[in-house]
């Protein structure tokens, strides 16, 4: 079906304006003995795997298993494949983490048998039947708007010249000036697939939420994240968290990784 540009980008600041969203939270009850030792890390749009290294850096320093996704971002169901070949890779439970998009993958990829835990950075939890692109409301009067760009070929991508304020403000400027400069284009279909079941219902998830993001919303984060009943550390960061505080993003993961929950 072809997509109206206007509309696709439309829906897509909608989207990230978004400051509620509907309630359902079950709690898991599922308890674990020991350290999961395998830790799997899954990149958002615009970005790709490389963003980790520090954070896999210190998670390998305390022996963990890390492991990264370098997903597409052309759709749900190739991000989510991407994903699943990563985890049947591992030789036991997985601590699962998303970024940003990745969020929406870890949602997905999460019913697989081997992950035990998740992981929000900064992300998009979404519910069974939701996509980026059904999930919408209003930005707020007032509201930072990401500087996305009208989608090419069917890609999307950030305003170059603005991605440093928007996306990784508190990350060096040379860092952020090469971020921009080396962007991963955003497939629009990747906003459109649906969530089939969402994995947080039925397993347990940390989130981290980041108090200067000019991506998704702080309260939006708040939103999912207690909706998805999860344990909530925030801090103050922009949306490339994972860049600017991987002290603080690798302890959150550890703390997953460590619950007896």
């Amino acid at each position: 079906m072809k997509s109206n540009p206007l509309s696709i980008r439309r829906t897509v600041v909608g989207l990230l304006g978004f400051t509620s969203l509907a309630v359902g939270v079950v709690a898991p009850s599922t308890a674990f003995a020991e350290r999961v030792n395998n830790v799997v890390l899954v990149h958002g749009g615009f970005v790709d795997g490389g963003g980790w290294e520090q954070v896999y850096k210190l998670l390998k320093a305390k022996k963990y298993n890390v492991s990264i996704v370098q997903n597409p971002t052309t759709s749900l169901a190739a991000d989510v494949a991407a994903t699943k070949a990563v985890l049947d890779a591992q030789d036991g439970p997985v601590v699962l983490v998303g970024h940003s998009y990745g969020g929406a993958v870890i949602t997905e990829a999460g019913n697989d048998p081997k992950v035990a835990r998740l992981v929000y950075i900064a992300a998009f939890a979404l519910d069974k039947g939701e996509s980026v692109n059904t999930v919408i409301s209003s930005a707020p009067p007032g509201a930072p708007q990401p500087p996305i760009l009208p989608p090419v070929n069917g890609f999307l991508m950030l305003d170059k010249a603005k991605f440093a304020a928007s996306f990784a403000g508190d990350v060096k400027p040379a860092r952020a000036e090469f971020l921009a400069n080396a962007q991963v284009p955003w497939g629009v279909d990747a906003l459109g697939g649906q969530i089939t079941a969402a994995a947080w219902r039925a397993k347990p998830s940390w989130y981290l939420v980041t108090k200067d993001d000019k991506m998704i919303p702080p309260d939006a984060q708040r939103m999912m994240s207690k909706r998805a009943g999860a344990t909530v550390v925030e801090t103050a960061g922009s949306h490339a968290i994972y860049e600017s505080k991987p002290a603080v993003v690798a302890a959150l993961i550890e703390q997953a990784a460590t619950a007896n929950k």
